[in-house]
């Protein structure tokens, strides 16, 4: 099991979070994005940085995800890719995405993309907040529970 991060906009609070969870539960952690950042020095964690462009990240997770591991992502095509292999995808905000709720996510997103593509203003998300983290923290530690318990077994 290896835990995957969309990292290019995944919220900087939400990765301190996995750098901990990495270390804790000895679970490798894999950040995948176009720009480099400064990660902690440590064996479970590494940074693939993937040349600039429009769903390099993307492709490049779904490319290496197998169904037995962890996506953190809030882009919904990405997520939707990751579910269809089988592996488990959820937000920074802690939403899981299911077999029973991509379809419906991505139908949403597409349609408020066309929406914004006539001029239309929709707004953004809501600001991150501690709920946000809050929730993707209980939603992680949900997950990794039910996973190791499982591997263990």
């Amino acid at each position: 099991m290896k835990i995957y991060v969309d990292a290019d906009a995944c919220p900087k609070v939400i990765k301190e979070v996995l750098y901990k969870v990495s270390q804790r539960l000895e679970v490798p952690l894999l950040l995948v994005a176009d720009q480099r950042f400064k990660i902690p020095e440590s064996l479970l964690i590494e940074f693939l940085t993937v040349p600039v462009g429009i769903d390099a990240a993307d492709e490049e997770i779904v490319r290496l995800a197998t169904a037995d591991d962890i996506v953190i992502t809030a882009d919904i095509p990405l997520a939707d890719e990751i579910v269809t292999k089988g592996a488990i995808a959820i937000n920074p905000r802690g939403e899981m995405y299911t077999p029973q709720n991509i379809k419906s996510r991505l139908a949403v997103r597409d349609i408020m993309a066309e929406i914004r593509g006539t001029g239309e203003a929709t707004g953004g998300p809501p600001a991150f907040n501690d709920k946000d983290k809050e929730n993707f923290t209980n939603q992680l530690d949900r997950l990794l529970t039910k996973k190791i318990r499982k591997r263990n077994l």
